[in-house]
């Protein structure tokens, strides 16, 4: 690729995301050992562009950055875009209705790609109509390269470090915990996204039907859908359960490891890396995975579970998808709005992500009869909001990985950010940026 102008652009940059991640990638362009050497935004607006290049560099003037136009309705300039630039950072969502274009161009040109996307329906579909086009290109899809779904999978490969030895998980559930000194107001994307999803269901349920079983990873003692609603003493929350993309994501990504044991060797990978790369995957133990919304009382999933309602009811007829996506306060008790929030709800408010694995002190237990796990291990990420904040920090991270450590990826293909960034750096370079993993306890249980 060395006829390729730009080392990465970021697409939609003058949208709500879209500005957070130009804010965070001009970080590290022209840093020293930064990867990113060379930037530009594209966008359907010059103007916009410009005008988020100078928010973004505030209060410092804005670098020489290359403004490009393109339009996902107008695939001759996605092409045009995907043919001067290594990488493109898609920030245009939802991906549902945006996505196919921009990853059809860069499978074609052979260029990487990244998204923020938490749409099951999307990756997947990506997935099954790209795959083995991108393996064929060298271009490397990757969705979900932000707080959707990066937080969940590191998250629980860092879990799973803790049981060592013969020890093993059988569940781990991941409680999700938001907090701020204001309200915390989401992201109007994110809930287009949630409510197209809902009333999509049965095309997922459809595409799945239609692909080949994908394998499973051999996981110890018995499977539990567990409660819809609990209460975990350990941590202080009581948990909702999400139909989380989190818990796709990683199910995923323990299919495609449960295929290549040793994980996905690099189109020209070191000695080195291919070494670490199998002791990496070789040491992870799989564990039945689910997320749930974390509240220290239970008045507190009140609004989730009104929204969950509404989004069951209304999404079956058009009328109501209207009304959902017309009135989002409303429906979602004002946790989303279309102004999404200001720049101080944004810096008030962070997140915990507990990690609270049930399993056994030793693998041979689970074989006797259905024992009952033995052993607790908490752990837990945590990181500034998750939306504008932690999602341009994992995105660019993960970009500045793909940008240094390109040879020991994959050549090319459709895969989710576990199985490609796992065995990396980008662990650490989250550490360093703000999103901490940190162990918390680990006990036996009483049986």
């Amino acid at each position: 690729m060395a006829e390729r102008i730009y080392d990465a652009v970021i697409l939609g940059a003058s949208g709500f995301t879209g500005k957070y991640v130009v804010r965070e990638a001009l970080k590290f362009l022209n840093t020293p050992n930064s990867a990113l050497k060379s930037l530009a935004l594209a966008g359907r607006s010059t103007s916009r562009l410009s005008e988020a290049l100078k928010w973004a560099a505030g209060p410092n003037p804005p670098p020489k950055v290359s403004l490009l136009t393109a339009d996902t309705s107008d695939p001759s300039s996605l092409a045009r875009l995907a043919a001067q630039t290594r990488l493109i950072l898609d920030c245009v969502g939802p991906f549902r209705l945006y996505g196919e274009p921009v990853v059809a161009a860069c499978v074609e040109s052979g260029c990487d790609y990244l998204d923020i996307s938490g749409e099951p329906e999307f990756m997947e579909k990506m997935e099954a109509l790209y795959h083995d086009k991108a393996a064929a290109s060298g271009a490397l899809v990757v969705s979900a390269c932000g707080f959707d779904s990066v937080p969940a999978e590191l998250g629980l490969m860092f879990h799973s470090k803790h049981w060592s030895g013969t020890s093993a998980p059988n569940k781990v559930e991941a409680y999700l915990s938001l907090e701020s000194d204001r309200r915390i107001v989401g992201n109007f994307g994110t809930y287009e996204s949630a409510v197209l999803g809902v009333a999509n269901a049965s095309k997922l349920a459809e595409l799945r039907r239609s692909r080949p079983r994908r394998a499973r990873p051999q996981i110890p003692g018995p499977s539990s859908k567990g409660t819809l609603i609990e209460h975990q003493k350990d941590i202080g929350l009581w948990g909702l359960k999400l139909p989380s993309a989190d818990s796709i994501v990683v199910r995923r990504t323990l299919s495609t490891l449960t295929e290549n044991p040793q994980g996905l060797p690099g189109v020209n990978e070191t000695a080195e890396h291919a070494e670490k790369r199998a002791s990496f995957w070789e040491s992870m133990k799989p564990a039945h995975f689910g997320v749930k919304l974390g509240q220290k009382s239970i008045l507190g999933l009140f609004p989730a579970i009104v929204l969950g309602v509404f989004l069951g009811l209304l999404t079956r007829f058009s009328l109501g998808i209207w009304l959902l996506l017309k009135f989002p306060s409303f429906f979602s008790m004002g946790a989303f709005r279309k102004t999404g929030p200001s720049e101080e709800e944004v810096a008030s408010a962070s997140f915990k992500m507990w990690f609270v694995g049930q399993g056994y002190s030793d693998i041979s237990l689970a074989s006797k009869g259905k024992k009952k796990p033995d052993t607790e291990v908490i752990t837990r990420v945590m990181g500034p909001e998750i939306g504008y904040l932690t999602t341009p920090i994992i995105l660019v991270q993960c970009a500045l990985v793909l940008l240094h450590n390109r040879d020991n990826l994959p050549k090319g293909g459709v895969y989710t950010p576990g199985i490609v960034f796992g065995p990396t750096d980008l662990e650490k370079r989250l550490q360093e940026n703000g999103i901490s993993f940190d162990f918390i306890s680990k006990k036996a249980l009483s049986s």
